[in-house]
């Protein structure tokens, strides 16, 4: 931590990175999220009975979401906390969850931990994806917590380093009382690191369950527009540095064949927000940046979307939906979003964060792959074929559809490690975990 410090506070000068919240995360428990008074449901300790589940940012609070319902409703007596490490993912897990249930993640110190571990007394604590923290887990571990890894995940990209500190890990992982996966290769690969086979489930992407949001109002403000005077729309979501101009330049090529197109072009992280506006400036293209945006047609245009948390609904406007990080080498980002939409997606040959989920969708015929070359001649083609983008949106609902689920296994297994009168009705049991079906 000290050797890296110069790195977190450029972080935090240039970009406004993790100060906000910078007293929680060093320990110090904010007074809305003081646990309630006593009642039948109390601990020892006198403070209500306690789990809590870390999302670290927005895809990940976006899969709990629906585990966060269902474990309310299924554990009545206990009070649920949300913890995020991100800015953007503590906003949204506060307007899902409720500011008094959420606060930020406290870094991996002892001292910030331990005040968190004594004041909520935590029955279980439920971690999203692979957030393998040494200090938290031995603490929360040896405080008789017990713990969930939940649809937990070991992309390609960490795989090396993972298998290469495997000697460390295996201790860490020995905390963990349950590792519940997303496929049959990830559970491969924490048995390998250190698992045990016994503790190591497949219950598949709650990101498939995930509901879709509320539609905020700039929804039907940019639809009614649309509808009247441009299309047809390209929405690029989540894109990361050096996409846009390979994005624009496509854009271009569209707007000679169809001169009323519109790109929405969303960024994923907020402060490129200026940096994107500037490439737009620089190759003169006509935009419309959604903070001062005041209705005005924007056919032939980018509509810049400078504001978060309103993508996922915003692709219910495309006619086609390209998924970012995936042009470069990036790892690539979430395609479930757009797929729930029903809407043709494209990406780049880059996916390796999400290899199931995108072959899944590829074997089914349910997007496009491409390269940087061929990005102009996809769009133009799936633009001149409104039935073969229709199909292909078509096959992306279905693929969704096949693989809902995940959240109610979540739920059953983690049930084993409540005590028997923590839940009010009894789960249904299931067959099989769709392990065939992520192969």
């Amino acid at each position: 931590m000290l050797l890296s410090l110069p790195y977190w506070l450029f972080q935090m000068l240039r970009h406004g990175k993790y100060g906000l919240g910078l007293s929680e995360r060093l320990g110090r428990i904010p007074a809305r999220i003081a646990p309630a008074g006593t009642s039948s449901t109390t601990s020892a300790a006198g403070a209500a009975r306690v789990i809590w589940i870390h999302a670290v940012s927005v895809g990940e609070v976006i899969a709990v979401s629906g585990l966060v319902a269902a474990m309310r409703s299924r554990f009545p007596g206990y009070r649920l906390f949300v913890t995020t490490t991100t800015d953007t993912g503590q906003e949204m897990a506060r307007k899902r969850f409720g500011e008094d249930n959420v606060f930020y993640f406290p870094m991996d110190f002892a001292f910030a931990i331990r005040s968190y571990i004594q004041a909520l007394r935590p029955e279980l604590v439920v971690i999203a994806e692979t957030e393998f923290w040494p200090n938290f887990l031995r603490l929360a571990y040896e405080s008789g917590a017990r713990i969930a890894i939940v649809n937990a995940r070991i992309s390609d990209r960490s795989w090396p380093n993972y298998r290469r500190f495997r000697w460390a890990l295996r201790h860490v992982l020995s905390h963990v009382d349950l590792f519940l996966t997303q496929t049959a290769a990830d559970a491969a690969r924490l048995r390998a690191i250190g698992a045990e086979e016994k503790r190591v489930q497949v219950t598949g992407n709650l990101k498939f369950d995930a509901a879709l949001p509320a539609a905020p109002a700039i929804v039907e403000g940019l639809r009614r527009s649309l509808t009247e005077t441009a299309g047809p729309v390209l929405v690029c979501g989540s894109t990361t540095d050096g996409e846009e101009p390979l994005l624009l330049k496509a854009f271009e090529n569209v707007l000679l064949a169809h001169p009323r197109a519109v790109m929405i072009l969303a960024p994923r992280h907020p402060e490129r927000f200026d940096s994107v506006a500037t490439v737009l400036q620089e190759m003169r293209i006509r935009f419309w940046r959604r903070s001062r945006w005041q209705g005005e047609s924007l056919a032939g245009g980018v509509f810049l979307l400078d504001a978060m948390g309103e993508l996922a609904a915003l692709y219910a406007l495309a006619d086609i939906a390209f998924v970012g990080g995936s042009l470069v080498p990036r790892g690539g980002h979430n395609i479930i979003e757009p797929a729930q939409h029903g809407v043709a997606i494209i990406v780049g040959e880059h996916t390796e964060n999400f290899r199931d989920i995108v072959e899944l969708f590829r074997n089914r015929d349910a997007l496009r792959i491409v390269g940087q070359s061929e990005l102009p001649l996809v769009l133009m083609d799936l633009f001149a074929n409104p039935q073969a983008r229709a199909a292909l949106g078509r096959r992306a609902a279905e693929t969704i559809q096949s693989q809902t689920g995940a959240t109610l296994r979540t739920l059953e297994a983690i049930q084993t490690l409540l005590p028997a009168s923590a839940s009010s009705v009894s789960l249904p049991s299931f067959s099989s975990p769709p392990t065939a079906q992520l192969k």
